[in-house]
C-alpha cells in the first residue's frame, strides 16, 4: 500500500448545481486523502441533460495563466494529473502541453486520462476532438479511462464481443497506454453493464446490473474512483475495478431508488438522477466488495 501524500491536479468541467466533472470528481478524492486542485474548463449552471445551459468557457489564455501562477509560486508538483471534459482541439492540445510542464517537474507523474468524448453512438464534443485526443493526449497517458463508444473512435474498431474488446485494448496499448479501462460496454446485453481493465499483462472483466435510467457524471466519478483505488492498492488492477465499481453502483443505485419514491413511475427528471454523493461519504471511503471482477485469459 502507498503511503505518500498525493496531489492531484485536475481539469475538468464544473456545474454550480449537480454533479459532473470537477464537482463529480474532487470531493471522493479527497475524502480518500488526496489534495485536489481544480481547474474548470467550463463554468455552466447545470449539465446539458437539463433544458436551459447558462455560464461560460474558460479560454486558453486563461488556462495558461492559471499554470504560469502555480509556477510563479513552485506550487506546481502533483503526482497525478486528471482530466476530462474539454471544449476544443486547441483547448486540449494545451493540455498535452500541461502534461509535459507537470512531468519535467516530476517525472514519475501519472497521467489519467477520461477521453471525454460521447456515448451510445453519438459525439458531444466537436469532431476535431478526436484526432487530437488520439494522436497527442492519448500517447501521453498512463491510464485511459474511455466508455465503449470512445474506444471505438479512438481505435476505429468495433466492439461487438469480449474478442473485439481485447483487439481494442491492445490497439491502445500499442500506442502507449499502461492501463487501459473501458469503463462501460454493452457486452453484457440489456440486464448487464461491462467495464474491462488491462495493464498488458492481466486483463479483467466486472459486471454490474443496469437500471432503467442513464446518469449523468457516473464517468467522471468512475475516472476519480479508479486514479484513487488504483494508487492506494499499489495498483492491485483486480481490487481497483472491484473498489471501484462497488462504490459507483452502491451511489447510483441508492440514487435511483430514492428518485423512484419521488417519481415511481416514467422518465426521471434530471434534477432527481443527480449522485447523491454527499450522502455516500461513508461508502466512497470505505466501499465494501459488492461486485467481483473476473480474469479473462487472452
Amino acid at each position: 500500500m502507498c503511503t505518500c501524500n498525493p496531489r492531484i491536479l485536475s481539469i475538468q468541467s464544473h456545474v454550480v448545481h449537480g454533479y459532473v466533472g470537477n464537482k463529480s470528481a474532487t470531493f471522493p478524492l479527497q475524502v480518500l486523502g488526496f489534495e485536489v486542485d481544480s481547474i474548470n474548463t467550463v463554468q455552466f449552471s447545470t449539465h446539458t441533460a437539463y433544458k436551459h445551459i447558462k455560464g461560460n468557457v474558460l479560454k486558453n489564455e486563461e488556462l495558461d495563466e492559471l499554470i504560469e501562477g502555480l509556477t510563479l509560486n513552485d506550487v506546481d508538483h502533483y503526482t497525478h494529473f486528471l482530466t476530462g471534459y474539454s471544449r476544443s482541439p486547441d483547448s486540449l492540445m494545451k493540455i498535452a502541453e500541461i502534461i509535459q510542464k507537470l512531468r519535467s517537474k516530476n517525472p514519475n507523474l501519472i497521467y489519467v486520462c477520461d477521453p471525454v468524448m460521447g456515448d451510445n453512438g453519438k459525439m458531444y464534443v466537436p469532431d476535431e476532438i478526436m484526432p487530437v485526443y488520439r494522436d497527442q493526449v492519448v500517447p501521453l497517458a498512463d491510464v485511459l479511462t474511455p466508455n465503449q463508444f470512445e474506444a471505438e473512435i479512438l481505435t476505429g474498431l468495433k466492439m461487438n464481443n469480449f474478442e473485439d474488446a481485447l483487439k481494442i485494448i491492445d490497439a491502445l496499448h500499442d500506442k502507449g497506454v499502461k492501463t487501459v479501462v473501458i469503463s462501460s460496454t454493452d457486452l453484457g446485453g440489456d440486464k448487464l453493464m461491462v467495464g474491462i481493465a488491462s495493464n498488458g499483462g492481466s486483463c479483467y472483466k466486472i459486471q454490474v446490473p443496469l437500471v432503467d435510467t442513464n446518469f449523468t457524471g457516473t464517468g467522471d466519478l468512475f475516472a476519480a474512483l479508479f486514479l484513487a483505488w488504483f494508487h492506494k492498492t499499489g495498483s492491485d488492477l483486480k481490487l481497483t475495478m472491484e473498489k471501484t465499481m462497488s462504490t459507483l453502483q452502491h451511489i447510483v443505485q441508492d440514487t435511483y431508488v430514492k428518485a423512484r419514491v419521488v417519481q415511481p413511475e416514467g422518465k426521471i427528471p434530471p434534477k432527481m438522477k443527480e449522485l447523491r454523493l454527499i450522502q455516500n461519504k461513508g461508502v466512497i471511503e470505505d466501499p465494501q466488495i459488492t461486485i467481483m471482477a473476473e480474469e479473462i485469459k487472452k
